[in-house]
């Protein structure tokens, strides 16, 4: 039987312990979404005592420490579902959507899931190299790095010297819908990127095989290898 993907009652339900019970600097869902999405694309399992506190918030936080009270038992259920739900997605080959929170304004920017799924990436940082490195294949990161670095505190390391406009932030959200389904099957398919003909073509201008002294398919008017060919994991 597949697993169910979480409802929004159960996004409430988690959202609600993290409120009340996380630690300080603890993920929130959208955080999760992309959290969850990078460990599922990884070809390597990655144990619940490794992410669990990541999304925590707390490095001394375990499997015990949930097994004790029911609140947390109904949290760590609902992120080993999401986690199931996600890689069901993702080997079955429908398009895979990415959960967005709007902000105060309406606007599903993406940012925090972009994070999230850095922190992912940040785990298994020299196999995630490998495939940054990669030109014929690290493309499928660039909405994902673009969206992730938009704010970042260092202004050399933002995309954009003007702010994004709507049109140009909705593509690089398609660019990592199809993004995270290759960078699934290149992990399980090493060094072979598939194609996605039945999605929009959108996505196919932000990120093509992209050589390190050819502009950034983010469009940011760089170089590749002096913009999102350079960032690297912290």
């Amino acid at each position: 039987m597949n697993p169910e993907p979480l409802t929004d009652s159960d996004l409430e339900r988690l959202s609600d312990v993290l409120r009340t019970l996380g630690a300080k600097h603890a993920m929130n869902a959208e955080q999760i979404d992309g959290f969850i999405a990078a460990i599922v694309c990884f070809r390597e399992n990655i144990p619940e005592r490794v992410y669990l506190p990541v999304i925590w918030g707390d490095d001394m936080v375990n499997e015990d420490t949930f097994a004790t009270q029911p609140k947390l038992q109904d949290f760590l259920g609902l992120i080993t579902r999401h986690k199931n739900a996600t890689e069901n997605e993702l080997k079955s080959g429908v398009v895979y959507t990415p959960l967005l929170l709007p902000d105060e304004g309406g606007v599903y920017r993406a940012n925090d899931w972009a994070n999230g799924f850095l922190r992912g990436m940040s785990l298994r940082k020299a196999e995630w190299s490998t495939l940054l490195e990669d030109e014929d294949h690290g493309g499928s990161l660039v909405p994902i790095l673009t969206l992730a670095h938009e704010n970042d505190p260092d202004p050399k390391m933002r995309p954009y010297t003007e702010p994004m406009t709507a049109e140009r932030r909705e593509s690089l959200i398609l660019g990592v819908a199809v993004g995270v389904m290759r960078i699934y099957k290149y992990f399980r398919n090493q060094g072979e990127m598939p194609h996605f003909d039945n999605i929009s073509t959108t996505y196919r201008r932000i990120a093509p095989k992209t050589g390190r002294n050819e502009p950034c398919p983010c469009g940011s008017g760089k170089k590749y290898k002096h913009c999102c060919g350079k960032i690297t994991l912290h």
